[in-house]
């Protein structure tokens, strides 16, 4: 059952702009580098002499940002189709458990983050290959600054998706999603705790792990927390 539910929601999304956002998100983030470095590339090339560390660096200002916007997106869109649709209703009407419907939701928003990351490693690494920043490919940083911010996001996700299925107006998971934009761009300056600041994968033990850690600890316990409270309510 939850094979069929994955496949009804991967038809829901398409032609929706779901893998549009998916691919753009990435494309995104190293086009920001690409005009970057093709505008003061030798400027670039004199701030340090590793210059693939540089590099992922600059790539990695941009990624947090991105994956949190595009969560919210995401999950405002998934929920507008639902409502929109009244497809609530008919969904509950069939013998499929409250926890499997959400279950679905979450984990096609987790696989389209997921293929983001994927598209972010891949493009970082051809743009970065392009650049002929010299020096062996760090294969470790690649994976680190593609990976460990949806991982360290997944409270967020979770925290947006609870919001979004549970709210009659969607301007409330809208507004909440703007605040998360807002802190994760302010994360520098602030506290270890917010779960908006964990993408940026800093904390006061400089050890960016922690930050996956904590976020997929914390992303299990919003999601229980949010698929519960679902299965509570009243149907919208």
């Amino acid at each position: 059952m939850m094979g069929k539910l994955l496949s009804a929601e991967f038809m829901k999304i398409k032609r929706k702009g779901f893998w549009f956002l998916t691919v753009l998100g990435p494309i995104g983030v190293v086009a920001m580098q690409m005009v970057n470095y093709g505008v003061r590339k030798e400027y670039l090339f004199r701030q340090n002499d590793d210059r693939w560390g540089y590099y992922l660096d600059n790539i990695h200002s941009f990624t947090p940002l991105a994956i949190v916007l595009g969560i919210v997106i995401l999950t405002s869109f998934m929920s507008s189709i639902e409502n929109e649709t009244n497809a609530w209703k008919q969904l509950m009407a069939l013998p499929v458990s409250k926890m499997s419907v959400y279950l679905s939701k979450f984990t096609v928003l987790s696989v389209l983050l997921l293929i983001s990351s994927v598209l972010l490693l891949l493009f970082t690494l051809a743009f970065g290959i392009s650049l002929d920043l010299g020096g062996e490919i760090p294969y470790a940083g690649l994976l680190k600054y593609s990976f460990y911010p949806f991982f360290a996001a997944l409270p967020v996700l979770a925290l947006q998706l609870w919001v979004a299925a549970v709210s009659v107006n969607q301007g409330v998971p809208i507004t909440l999603g703007i605040l998360g934009v807002i802190l994760t761009y302010a994360g520098y300056a602030l506290p270890d705790w917010l779960i908006w600041k964990w993408p940026l994968l800093l904390n006061d033990w400089e050890e960016p792990l922690i930050n996956v850690l904590l976020g997929a600890g914390a992303g299990i316990l919003l999601y229980a927390a949010g698929m519960i409270d679902f299965v509570r309510r009243d149907v919208k």
